[in-house]
């Protein structure tokens, strides 16, 4: 799971106990959040609690997990599904052409998932991104309009 990139601020961790703990030198950020980690507050909560910006966040919680202290909690999340997915090939294919699922593969694994595991609230997060690759305005806004079309369509 690669932290270092993408909207993390929705993202659950969970400490994990180890008996070793004091094997591991913490800085106060990393401390600071690993103290407020429940395994039910979003990271962007846990920001806010320890009085931290994204960034610094970003940085303890990626070396927390490098060090194996803290870990995602699979939320009772939705995945898009197939047809979703589908769908949003033939309309990116119609804007960009034939590279169109690569892209859309990229972008999903960009964003740290993969397409078996897509979580739905975060469907125009990946429009947004796969959007910056087209260079034609009407045709970035056609594909938008009928994305958001289906979001809505699919209750996401």
């Amino acid at each position: 799971m690669d932290l270092s990139s993408g909207d993390i601020s929705a993202m659950v961790f969970k400490p994990i106990v180890k008996d070793d703990l004091g094997n591991f030198s913490l800085d106060g950020h990393m401390l600071s959040v690993l103290m407020a980690l429940d395994g039910k507050m979003t990271l962007g909560q846990v920001a806010q609690r320890a009085g931290l910006n994204m960034a610094n966040l970003r940085e303890a919680a990626s070396k927390l997990h490098k060090l194996k202290l803290i870990e995602s909690v699979e939320t009772a999340t939705n995945s898009i599904d197939k047809d979703f997915f589908d769908f949003l090939i033939a309309e990116l294919s119609l804007a960009i052409g034939p590279l169109a699922e690569v892209i859309v593969e990229d972008g999903v694994e960009d964003l740290g998932f993969s397409l078996q595991n897509f979580p739905t609230q975060r469907a125009a997060e990946l429009i947004n991104l796969l959007a910056q690759e087209i260079q034609r305005d009407e045709k970035k806004s056609e594909f938008k309009q009928n994305m958001v079309q289906k979001i809505r369509e699919k209750g996401y």
